[in-house]
């Protein structure tokens, strides 16, 4: 039997004291061909004297760029037929890899597919509410919403980059959230109802812990919308509306209440090259 190259890889920024267990999940696969790389975004810690100590490739990068950039750096050196990402701060149960390749061969129209996920949050397990249940199928209404696609959790075929692009390297956090609705404009999202993904939340150092990601995820739908326009159908044009204004709104309260001058004009101006059907209470 031939089975295809899986490149997996990890990009990680001063995660030393996770690090470890993440690189060891992957080298754990019963999957016999994986490709694991590791993206060093400038850490200035133990990293490099732990990736030394296993069979992977390293790329050491000269200051921290962020981690779309990392991600991108490592999607372009991998050789596999399929592209699993993995956090620093998550890790894979051991037939993560197979189960996923096995779903690819045997639904060849799907581009990607995600897998259920443990929760963890200062080591107690916990459970994900309801609107955070995983995309399967055509899911760009709740794309709109949140991100329901986890990056540790997903694989794509090599194939998905050629035709939607990398992560967004301008956007300092909510790059996955871009990245699945751009995603979700174009493919439905395969399903694997295991939970293959053990998910670390709740430390320090966390970049979905931050205030005001909602600034963020309005760029990335106005981005999209604009982007996509001629393309999209009324219903789709009207739920871009709809969440550019909900979350363009709870950031714009947050800003008020923070005194967010900065905040609020640069809202401002990303909301003024959009033609809203009806005027925004702002």
């Amino acid at each position: 039997m031939l089975f295809p190259l899986v490149s997996v890889i990890i990009p990680t920024y001063q995660r030393a004291r996770f690090l470890v267990r993440a690189i060891e999940s992957v080298l754990k696969q019963t999957y016999p061909r994986i490709e694991l790389i590791v993206v060093d975004d400038g850490s200035k810690d133990e990293t490099p004297y732990i990736v030394c100590r296993y069979p992977l490739k390293y790329v050491k990068l000269p200051k921290n760029f962020g981690v779309s950039f990392a991600r991108n750096r490592g999607i372009l050196k991998a050789k596999g037929d399929f592209i699993a990402l993995l956090d620093s701060d998550d890790m894979f149960r051991r037939k993560k890899v197979e189960k996923q390749v096995e779903f690819f061969l045997k639904n060849p129209q799907f581009m990607a597919v995600q897998t259920e996920e443990v929760w963890f949050r200062h080591g107690r397990r916990i459970n994900p509410k309801k609107r955070h249940a995983k995309a399967r199928g055509y899911f760009l209404d709740r794309a709109l919403d949140l991100c329901v696609v986890s990056p540790s959790s997903v694989m794509f075929r090599r194939e998905v980059f050629a035709e939607i692009g990398l992560f967004d390297e301008s956007l300092p956090v909510c790059e996955d959230y871009d990245y699945f609705i751009r995603y979700a404009l174009k493919y439905p999202m395969g399903y694997i109802p295991e939970p293959l993904v053990m998910k670390e939340g709740g430390h320090e150092g966390q970049l979905s812990s931050r205030w005001g990601l909602d600034f963020y995820r309005v760029k990335s739908l106005i981005k999209n919308y604009l982007k996509h326009l001629p393309l999209l159908s009324a219903e789709e044009k009207i739920l871009f509306l709809y969440y550019i204004h909900k979350k363009a709104k709870i950031f714009l309260e947050g800003a008020r209440k923070r005194g967010n001058l900065k905040g609020l004009f640069e809202m401002q101006r990303m909301l003024s090259c959009l033609e809203f059907p009806y005027k925004l209470p702002y």
